[in-house]
């Protein structure tokens, strides 16, 4: 079967958040599933198969990190849908079911594909103890985003703190279920972004995911509600970098951003 390694988030190679991505006429056994995406050991593989024409969704999707099944994922979708429309195996809007609900990936004219996902809820939360010496900066405001993305976001001072950043990964293992979402604002709009941000997610074996669509379901209600905007541009500031157009609609959240299709082969296992 036909493997691919797609940059998400991204218009050109080795930048981005790369993922692994398999079309399959079914889902294999767990096991198998978790073994590939072991293998590819990027951020997340991505399984999917196509469902039976005049239901609620045109395809099945599922996402693995090399340690585990995840219930949300931005960019591995944004490269999925990529896929299927580079291939040909699926024209227009695809709906995908997902253990998120149905999400649904719409390609756009200049290149770009936006994904519908829901957005996060935000709960303000004292920080925990030690969350500044494991993050490696005084946090100003912290919140939970919810089940399906699993992060505290945890705003910084400002955009040099972010980037700055080197945190103890093992120490922030134990603040959340996935992870921490630290973010500023931008110190220069002009450059194109209005907030920055950085995830660290050690408790699904990522210390740094160079680009996660499903923190920006977060990142948009926050810094839509500061900057008084529902379009926004994001900068997750990894060292591969990316930028994430958001538009906050209630309680769904517009992500978009382009993909590139940079490894093409064929798994024998």
């Amino acid at each position: 079967m036909r493997i691919r390694i797609v940059d998400a988030f991204t218009d050109r190679p080795f930048a981005g958040n790369p993922a692994g991505v398999l079309l399959l006429d079914t889902f294999p056994d767990d096991n198998w599933l978790q073994q590939v995406a072991l293998e590819v050991n990027h951020a997340e593989t991505a399984f999917a198969h196509r469902l039976p024409e005049g239901g609620e969704a045109d395809w099945a999707l599922r996402w693995f990190t090399p340690l585990t099944e995840v219930a949300m994922c931005g960019h591995a979708t944004l490269a999925t849908a990529h896929v299927l429309h580079t291939t040909g195996a699926h024209e227009g809007p695809v709906r995908f079911a997902t253990r998120s609900g149905v999400l649904v990936a719409t390609p756009r004219e200049d290149g770009s594909i936006t994904l519908d996902f829901p957005t996060a809820p935000l709960t303000p939360v004292e920080a925990p103890t030690g969350m500044a010496e494991a993050l490696g900066a005084e946090p100003v405001s912290v919140l939970d985003t919810g089940p399906n993305v699993g992060d505290l976001l945890v705003e910084v001072a400002d955009e040099r703190t972010v980037h700055a950043l080197a945190p103890d990964h093992k120490a922030l293992a134990g603040h959340s279920k996935r992870g921490v979402i630290a973010t500023a604002r931008a110190e220069n709009p002009a450059l194109g972004y209005d907030y920055v941000s950085r995830c660290f997610f050690p408790n699904v074996g990522i210390d740094e995911d160079p680009v996660t669509g499903s923190a920006h379901t977060a990142l948009a209600p926050f810094w839509s509600g500061r900057l008084g905007r529902p379009d926004l541009t994001g900068l997750q500031a990894s060292p591969r970098s990316g930028r994430v157009r958001t538009e906050l609609r209630g309680d769904r959240t517009l992500l978009s951003g382009r993909a590139v299709t940079v490894i093409e082969g064929e798994l024998l296992a």
